[in-house]
């Protein structure tokens, strides 16, 4: 037998800090959450710390009496970072740095730092590098606080000092980076909008996976994959982490009906999603804009999921999807409920990691999709028999009879194909 040596990576031990101005109902939740994003970011959470306080301060986000406190508990846990709980303005980031001493990060900078190692197609890459430099970019100066600040004011390159000169230098590259990123992300955007372009002349309908990080959209995938395709290179990567995938992923599902649709996994919301990245990854989120339908994904297990719902809905809204008709998906209900699914009109209790109430879902779906569907009846001409082959392709054949002058179809079918059609349909005697 090999040996193998197992080298443990040494994690970064980080100190959380947080403000609590009475807005959250439960701020514990909040603070656990930013836990739970330091431990995808693979830290040692050594600490945590809160203050209750009416209003942030606007110098150093924490009270002035409290930095103390903060220093003297991130020394005693050994805390390597201090991460805190908001987005800091640049401002309070280099106003924190100087009083610490220690390196400061906040919630909007450990998201960014988690989608950067989850970015794996050369979209997400883009996207996060975006959103990463226009998120760095007001904060050059916290960020540069050892650099000298002598230098004459008249503006020109010679007489700044050599701090200035470096974040003047800084800034002109990550510009021109951003200029250089915003480029490229049009050009995938634009090869997007051609696939999406083609899924919509089909006529087959768009859905949606929605929803809060880790509520079990790429689980849900899955299962359906399992169901109607069967084909295990269709799967995509499902693990219990926040934002364990980034990347949007579309797949065809068929049902037995003739009623297929088009099933896309999105990006995972979350509380306080860096407007940074909602821009950045906007053309990823048109596959939301553009579907006839969401699914919302909901981790029933989770205490705050009345919370998450209501972070998806305002999400939702802020990219402009917040009209689209909504099937809420309550995934993990087996811990709760004896016997699945349960179905209330939108509202479907399931599990997507057994499978119960997999096909009770698209049942939904697809009754929702195509309840606009009209019975038809057409007499189709033997020499037009592409018609029938058409039919037979994308609709829902109810009946199928060979009589003297062609053959008989009784159809459910688009208000389109119906009116395509419209010179062969029949009444039925």
């Amino acid at each position: 037998m090999e040996k193998e040596l197992m080298i443990e990576v040494e994690k970064e031990r980080v100190l959380l800090v947080g403000v609590d101005t009475g807005k959250e109902e439960d701020y514990d939740c909040c603070m656990q959450e930013l836990k739970s994003l330091a431990d995808a970011c693979n830290m040692q959470v050594a600490g945590m710390i809160t203050q209750k306080m009416d209003v942030i301060n606007k110098a150093l986000y924490i009270g002035k009496g409290k930095v103390a406190e903060v220093l003297s508990f991130a020394k005693d846990c050994e805390a390597e970072l201090i991460i805190f709980e908001d987005t800091l303005s640049p401002s309070q980031l280099r106003n924190l740095q100087e009083e610490l001493g220690i390196a400061v990060m906040d919630r909007t900078n450990l998201i960014l730092d988690i989608f950067a190692t989850r970015a794996k197609t050369r979209e997400a890459k883009l996207q996060v590098e975006t959103a990463r430099l226009k998120y760095l970019l007001p904060r050059l100066v916290g960020m540069h606080e050892a650099l000298s600040r002598q230098g004459g004011a008249s503006g020109s390159m010679s007489s700044k000092g050599a701090g200035e000169k470096k974040l003047e230098l800084d800034r002109r590259k990550i510009e021109r980076r951003i200029a250089e990123l915003s480029k490229e992300l049009e050009e995938v955007s634009k090869e997007r909008k051609v696939q999406r372009q083609k899924r919509q002349k089909s006529k087959i309908p768009q859905v949606s996976l929605v929803g809060y990080t880790n509520a079990g959209k790429s689980t849900l995938l899955n299962a359906m994959v399992d169901a109607y395709i069967q084909d295990d290179n269709k799967r995509v990567l499902e693990k219990d982490m926040l934002f364990a995938t980034l990347e949007t992923t579309v797949r065809r599902i068929e049902t037995e009906r003739k009623r297929p649709f088009y099933l896309a996994d999105t990006v995972g919301f979350i509380h306080k999603l860096p407007h940074g990245l909602v821009k950045a990854f906007r053309s990823t989120l048109e596959e939301v804009k553009n579907a006839d339908l969401l699914i919302q994904v909901i981790d029933f297990s989770d205490e705050q999921y009345k919370k998450h719902i209501e972070v998806t809905e305002e999400t939702l809204r802020e990219i402009g999807a917040g009209s689209i008709p909504v099937i809420y998906v309550y995934n993990k209900a087996e811990m709760s409920m004896q016997s699945l699914p349960v179905i209330t009109d939108n509202r479907i209790y399931l599990s997507a990691k057994s499978g119960e109430g997999i096909e009770e879902l698209v049942k939904l779906i697809t009754d929702t999709l195509y309840a606009a569907n009209e019975e038809t009846s057409f007499l189709i001409p033997y020499d037009e028999g592409w018609i029938v082959s058409y039919l037979c392709e994308n609709a829902e054949v109810l009946a199928q009879n060979y009589v003297e002058d062609g053959v008989h179809l009784v159809v459910n079918c688009h208000q389109s194909d119906k009116n395509r059609f419209l010179a062969y349909a029949v009444k039925d005697a």
